[in-house]
């Protein structure tokens, strides 16, 4: 994301034209002003983690039925792209999980009322070494775009997804919420421990 003569631009696309993308292809509402920022909680929520812990959950969570939805990047955090309504489940699930809070995992959860910077749309010209250093450089982009129509909430992970498993089959279902939450919350423990150890080794 650049600014030229007062007007930002995302790698030659006008914000004008990065608020269409997400408004009519996606069907993404975005709220008024610049940079483009879309409306958390009417068609997704956000999970916000940091990125060595997030890298390390899609590594664990590949092949598994709980991948596929879309993920981006914006300097050194994670975003998720959950279903709906998910934030508001976050801290209960945290709790039957036995995680504790979700501040004390430096996991944030943004729903209803919250905005997300957009990322740069998907294109074939943009490839992973321009994701990464837009991202290095504090502007968000997509690691993992959503899919190119409307309906892409379809590969959002959601509570819902166990019985919907049960009843369409694997293959046909949404990722399951609870295995995402777990195996973040699993790695964002791993880099505290390590994070202290090494600190400890330092003392």
């Amino acid at each position: 994301m650049t600014s030229s003569g007062g007007r930002l631009s995302y790698g030659g696309s006008s914000c004008g034209e990065v608020r269409l993308w997400y408004e009519s292809v996606l069907g993404w509402p975005t709220v008024p002003g610049e940079p483009v920022r879309l409306a958390v909680g009417v068609r997704f929520d956000v999970l916000d983690v940091p990125v060595v812990a997030g890298v390390a959950a899609l590594a664990r969570l590949e092949g598994s039925e709980c991948e596929g939805f879309p993920v981006a990047l914006c300097g050194s955090r994670m975003r998720l792209l959950v279903a709906a309504g998910s934030a508001a489940e976050l801290p209960g699930l945290l709790e039957w999980l036995e995680w504790g809070a979700p501040l004390e995992l430096d996991l944030t959860a943004v729903g209803a009322g919250g905005v997300m910077e957009a990322p740069v749309p998907a294109g074939p010209s943009v490839g992973f070494g321009a994701r990464a250093r837009g991202s290095s450089q504090g502007a968000a982009v997509w690691l993992r775009p959503p899919g190119q129509e409307r309906g892409a909430e379809a590969s959002l992970p959601t509570l819902s997804a166990m019985g919907t498993r049960r009843a369409l089959g694997d293959c046909d279902s949404p990722p399951d919420l609870v295995r995402l939450v777990n195996t973040v919350a699993t790695e964002i423990h791993r880099v505290r421990l390590r994070r202290d150890s090494q600190a400890l080794a330092f003392s």
